[in-house]
């Protein structure tokens, strides 16, 4: 489950051949004469892949649902005579490449080649869609009713969500007999290229660029108080949630915005797809109404004069070339949500030239331009530390050269330097004059040489003294989620092969935090950050190991732990964990971005008040 995925808006449906004999093989279908007369259903077959992919059909009957003129331009057709098998869709896409001459309501028959279409590639590890290509069509009359639509509701949708995948087949789930009164997933693939609707139901992922919103049919599955759908656990992936988009192109009627929380109300009608960006989609000939349900901005508490208030902020690739809007709005969330931190985290804050690639790596500008915004939002005037990367050697965008950045109120908070930092050289920790423990840079970068940390952001450590106590502060930006697999993958459970990346950062951290606290175990460690991973993940143990690190999120209630909404689901990526010589803390997860269609960033940034 990715945290930011590249994208475009639309994503063209070529089928190769490849493709066909990949899918022809792992079927175990050796179909290639002509079938005459065969049925949608037949088509669909009672598994995900087609038992006649790769085989020319012909008179293959039915009305047409839906018609898709952008995009992977074709329409979708319903055979009205259904069999008597749940297993079996009686829908299918036919693609067409070019922009269909059909129309809704035409009865069709089409002649064609049985393929299976993979968004994303062979190797993304998405579902299949099946359909027919390079098409023959002919329409046999017009205006005829549709097929009555299939509603998605609580009780239709099963509770588990898919069938553990087949050993045998690399996990596949792919060969394996459909199951739609068992499982969700299964239930979905029973009804690719069917005309279905949803009813009035909430929304549960904001509309997004790419004019999508996401609802749940299930207003009981892990919900929070805000709206949302908390996904708590591998095996919660709450069964409810729907990818909406609209068949009407935006130039001819604009998506609504809505945010989480809000209702999509009345009825909401069209063909079920598969994309690569969420997997199940309701393509909505006909859409509900949007019904602003009033979600507002968090404000967090002002920390008392005693206590420490320590904050982490992904900015999203911040540059000096972003409008002066958006540093205006994060400033002003700096000021009023996050009430002035002592110190902040910011990560994904760009070079001077953003993602120019011309060798740039200072952010000076960047971040002169961040600080001076907040202090005409009336905050205060932050000084900042960080360490600038090699060129190009900590990922993200090309040429941008993310970083993580301190911001401290030196009315507030002193930082202690110590120089020698360079994005190569490792900081460390040292037993001090007065026996407590010291950093021997000061900012530094915690390990940088481990390939752990390669094509990724470094750890950036920095010493603090708040009423004459020592505070170390190290701010993260983990490796992204990207290639990963989705939820709705064919392996299932899906392949998360961006783990083992972050588990060794986290192994790099967690040594580095017991390094401080061998020399003095009651230290004030404060580890925050994008950690790109959840509360349970085997990533945030290995902060914790040995009682190290305590994940702060979780002295939250259940239902309150998220700081990112993905494909509908609120979660946790964003995380302060703190060292046992914290003691008592306040942690507050501050929702102001992830819940919204009008972002600053798509993180919502957290802070925690303890007293050193």
């Amino acid at each position: 489950m990715p945290s930011s995925i590249p994208r475009s808006a639309a994503v063209a449906a070529v089928v190769s051949a490849a493709l066909a004999a990949g899918l022809l093989a792992s079927s175990g279908s050796a179909a290639a004469e002509d079938t005459a007369a065969v049925r949608v259903h037949d088509i669909q077959g009672t598994t995900r892949v087609s038992p006649l992919v790769g085989t020319q059909v012909t008179g293959v009957t039915g009305i047409v649902t839906g018609v898709r003129t952008y995009g992977s331009r074709g329409f979708w057709i319903q055979d009205p005579q259904a069999d008597d098998n749940p297993a079996t869709s009686e829908g299918l896409f036919v693609f067409t490449s070019s922009v269909p001459t059909v129309a809704v309501g035409d009865s069709v028959s089409v002649n064609g080649t049985v393929g299976e279409y993979v968004p994303g590639g062979l190797n993304s590890g998405n579902q299949s869609v099946t359909q027919i290509s390079k098409p023959t069509v002919t329409v046999v009359s017009s205006g005829n009713p549709l097929p009555a639509p299939v509603t998605l509701s609580a009780w239709s949708v099963p509770s588990a969500y898919a069938p553990e995948g087949d050993p045998a087949a690399a996990g596949s789930i792919n060969g394996l007999t459909l199951q739609p009164r068992k499982y969700a997933l299964d239930y979905y693939e029973s009804l690719e290229g069917t005309n279905v609707r949803v009813g009035t139901s909430r929304v549960v992922g904001a509309t997004d660029p790419y004019s999508e919103l996401w609802v749940t049919v299930k207003p009981w599955e892990n919900p929070n108080w805000r709206g949302g759908t908390v996904y708590g656990s591998y095996t919660a992936q709450n069964t409810g949630r729907l990818q909406i988009q609209s068949l009407t192109p935006i130039a001819q009627q604009p998506f609504p915005k809505a945010n989480v929380g809000d209702v999509l109300a009345g009825s909401t009608e069209g063909p079920l797809d598969f994309n690569q960006f969420g997997g199940y989609t309701l393509t909505a000939r006909t859409l509900g109404t949007v019904v602003d349900r009033g979600l507002e901005r968090e404000v967090t508490d002002k920390q008392h004069k005693n206590e420490l208030a320590v904050a982490t902020y992904n900015v999203e690739n911040l540059d000096p070339s972003d409008p002066q809007e958006k540093f205006d709005a994060l400033a002003k969330a700096v000021v009023e949500n996050l009430a002035s931190p002592d110190i902040l985290a910011l990560e994904e804050i760009q070079d001077n030239t953003g993602a120019k690639n011309d060798g740039t790596v200072a952010a000076d500008q960047t971040v002169k331009k961040f600080t001076d915004a907040i202090v005409a939002a009336g905050g205060p005037a932050y000084e900042w530390r960080s360490v600038d990367p090699e060129n190009n050697k900590d990922g993200g965008e090309p040429g941008g050269n993310i970083r993580q950045v301190f911001l401290f109120n030196p009315e507030r908070v002193s930082f202690v330097d110590r120089a020698g930092a360079s994005a190569t050289a490792a900081t460390g920790v040292v037993r001090g004059a007065d026996g407590r423990p010291e950093l021997t840079l000061s900012p530094g970068r915690i390990d940088p040489a481990n390939t752990a940390w390669e094509s990724s952001r470094k750890p950036l450590a920095g010493e603090f003294t708040f009423r004459g106590r020592t505070v170390f502060v190290i701010a993260n930006h983990f490796g992204s989620k990207g290639g990963d697999e989705s939820l709705t993958s064919h392996h299932q459970p899906p392949v998360r092969s961006s783990e083992a990346k972050r588990l060794l950062q986290a192994q790099s951290v967690n040594a580095f935090v017991k390094d401080v606290l061998a020399i003095r175990k009651d230290a004030d460690v404060v580890v925050a950050g994008d950690i790109n991973d959840f509360e349970f993940s085997a990533t945030t143990n290995a902060l914790t190991d040995g009682g190290a690190l305590y994940p702060a999120v979780k002295s939250l209630p259940r239902s309150e732990r998220y700081s990112y909404v993905y494909q509908g689901n609120s979660q946790v990526l964003d995380q302060i964990l703190t060292s046992p010589g914290v003691g008592h803390f306040e942690y507050d997860s501050v929702h102001i971005n992830a819940e919204f269609a009008d972002q600053n960033s798509d993180h919502d940034p957290q802070v925690l008040r303890f007293r050193p």
